[in-house]
Parts: C-alpha cells; sequence; structure tokens
C-alpha cells in the first residue's frame, strides 16, 4: 500500500533533486503588488531554491498580509528592493543572470522552448499590466505559459511557479526519476 513520506523522508527526495541541479534561479517582480501573490510567490522560490529576488513597486516581504501566504519562507530568501526596472535589470546583469521574461508578448515563444539553461532570472509582471516597457525592451527572451482552457491569463502567482518549475525541469539530468520511484518493468 502506498503512503505520504514523513519528514525525514521528504528531506531525502528534496536533497536528491537539488543534486540534479547546479543552475542559479532568480526572480524579478517587476511590478507584483497585491501582498497575497507576492508571499505565494516567496513560498514558490522558497521551495524552488530561489537564489535572490528583485522587487519594483512590490510590498515589503516582511508585510504582514505578504507572510500570510508565504508562511515564514522568507528566511530562506535574499531580496533586493530597487527603485526602477532599469535598476533592477542592471543588478541582476551584473550578479551573471540571463532575463527571461514571463509573459503574453508578441514576440513569446512557448516557456518550455525557451533555453532556460545556466543562470536565469524569470521576470514576473503585475497583475493587470504585465512586464515593464524596460524590461520588455531589455531581455534575453520572452517565454509564455501555453493554456488549453477557455481563460487567457493566469493568476501571477500561479504563473511564477510554473515558470520556477519549468526552469529547474530544464536543469535536471535527463532520464532521471524521483526518489527511487519504481520504474514500469517489462513482462518477458
Amino acid at each position: 500500500m502506498t503512503r505520504s513520506l514523513g519528514g525525514t523522508e521528504l528531506k531525502r527526495l528534496h536533497r536528491e533533486w537539488r543534486r540534479k541541479n547546479e543552475n542559479r534561479l532568480g526572480l524579478f517582480l517587476d511590478g507584483v503588488q497585491n501582498p497575497f501573490n507576492v508571499g505565494a510567490i516567496m513560498r514558490t522560490a522558497a521551495a524552488y531554491s530561489v537564489e535572490h529576488i528583485w522587487m519594483v513597486g512590490a510590498p515589503s516581504p516582511n508585510d504582514t498580509k505578504v507572510n500570510k501566504t508565504a508562511l515564514g519562507s522568507q528566511k530562506f530568501l535574499t531580496w533586493t528592493a530597487c527603485e526602477t526596472s532599469a535598476e533592477a535589470i542592471a543588478s541582476i546583469r551584473a550578479r551573471g543572470y540571463r532575463i527571461i521574461g514571463v509573459e503574453l508578448a508578441e514576440e513569446a515563444v512557448p516557456l518550455h522552448m525557451l533555453d532556460l539553461s545556466g543562470d536565469v532570472c524569470l521576470a514576473i509582471g503585475h497583475e493587470d499590466r504585465g512586464l515593464s516597457k524596460d524590461l520588455l525592451a531589455d531581455n534575453d527572451g520572452l517565454g509564455y505559459i501555453p493554456q488549453l482552457g477557455r481563460i487567457g491569463s493566469l493568476n501571477v502567482g500561479t504563473a511564477a511557479a510554473i515558470a520556477c518549475y519549468e526552469a529547474r525541469r530544464t536543469g535536471w539530468t535527463a532520464g532521471s526519476s524521483a526518489g527511487g520511484a519504481a520504474q514500469p518493468q517489462s513482462q518477458s
């Protein structure tokens, strides 16, 4: 019978996946304003071992409303609040990251088709307006998340989670399986 993993087993499982990816992952919150969205993104960032978060126009990670969804994950993260998108872009590039915008834009390609290898900083934009003009003009690629249903866009926190997963998935060793999960056996 299958059972849920316990605390020690979860730690082992997560440690195994961390070893499979050496790329640095950053996030740029380019005008994300809702504190609950910021908190959800911070929790996702901690789960996917985001090295650094840059924020322009976002509430402080220490805001009470942010913490309602972040649930203390801020203690595992480092962040920088910048005055402008141009300042954040310069800081991100100075740290050696390529900037990939996640946006429903004319030149965007499906996120899974972009080169997300190496050190990447994913840029996530404002809930309604998306990425700033500065970031739309100065990036290393624009990707969108393909959707099949009748809803045209995702909540920014959900989009950030999917983008972080895709960036990490790209870095994982091809053909590996999670936690030694059983592989289908052929019957002879």
